[in-house]
């Protein structure tokens, strides 16, 4: 029996170590299997064969295995030696899933950068946040990437969330809609917003936090200098408040793949398309 068989008897083991129910898994690998296979028959095709086809060792983990272990690697974040170990395969088969089925997901995703487009069943509104995970200390450069703010050397992303439209007595859900690149963490968030130049229809309000202030964002009311805010200023920081409480809820939620969460050990260059994968993922299920 194999892993996803035993996963599939325990509905609240396969969400807790996926981060996806068994029905959302299901549908994921319908979406990316044929593009796997494409990808991997280009990448033979490419090259001449040294072999007949099917000579070498046999593959021990099948598409339903492989897509499991990365999901698993994504929501836990544990060492690529713990992983392999659970199913039966070295550290370098670890890697090269991690990197082959994450340039997949990519692929069929397509989170956006700057595109930001606005859904039927969504409300006409737009939330954007910024985001920092902790790095190890590069070898170079250093104060690029150290984050006043954190204390300690980031990466940073902007991210772009809308609410979807809810029936009385639902929940309210939302959808990250774009990814930035990433940048480095003294980056400040205005700058960051600046650089990224999102492309959003002209009468979709836009709203971001204190950290836009100067921006075309709609923001809240800072004290002046030596004065004190009005009531009604107050009430208006509230009501802003309530409104864009998505954006760190959206945030939050991604953060359940600790990939995304913990301090990133994997090459910096791919921490983009595992981001923009992360932001798709938390789509399917909370979305």
């Amino acid at each position: 029996m194999t892993n996803y068989e035993k996963l599939c008897r325990k509905p609240l083991l396969f969400r807790m170590f996926t981060g996806l129910s068994a029905a959302e898994f299901d549908q994921l690998v319908a979406d990316l299997e044929p593009v796997w296979l494409a990808r991997k028959a280009e990448r033979a095709a490419g090259r001449p064969r040294q072999r007949k086809p099917g000579a070498g060792r046999p593959v021990k983990l099948l598409f339903t295995e492989r897509l499991l272990m990365v999901l698993l690697y994504y929501r836990v974040y544990v060492p690529q030696e713990f992983v392999g170990f659970l199913f039966g395969v070295d550290k370098g088969t670890v890697s090269r899933g991690v990197q082959e089925l994450g340039l997949c997901m990519a692929g069929v995703f397509r989170i956006p950068e700057r595109q930001v487009r606005i859904d039927p069943d969504d409300l006409v509104a737009v939330f954007v946040d910024a985001t920092e995970q902790p790095v190890n200390r590069p070898s170079r450069r250093q104060r690029r990437s150290y984050s006043g703010k954190k204390k300690r050397h980031t990466v940073t992303h902007q991210v772009v969330v809308t609410r979807k439209r809810k029936e009385p007595g639902d929940k309210q859900k939302v959808r990250i809609k774009a990814v930035s690149k990433a940048a480095k963490g003294r980056v400040h968030d205005k700058k960051m917003y600046d650089q990224s130049r999102l492309r959003i229809a002209p009468e979709v309000p836009k709203s971001g936090d204190s950290g836009y202030q100067g921006s075309n964002l709609r923001v809240p009311r800072k004290k002046p200098r030596n004065g004190a805010l009005s009531d009604e200023e107050k009430r208006s920081n509230r009501r802003l408040a309530r409104e864009r409480i998505v954006a760190e809820h959206g945030i939050g939620k991604m953060k359940i793949w600790r990939i995304a969460a913990d301090r990133y050990r994997n090459p910096p260059r791919r921490h983009t398309v595992m981001m923009k994968n992360v932001a798709e993922l938390h789509n399917r299920m909370y979305g």
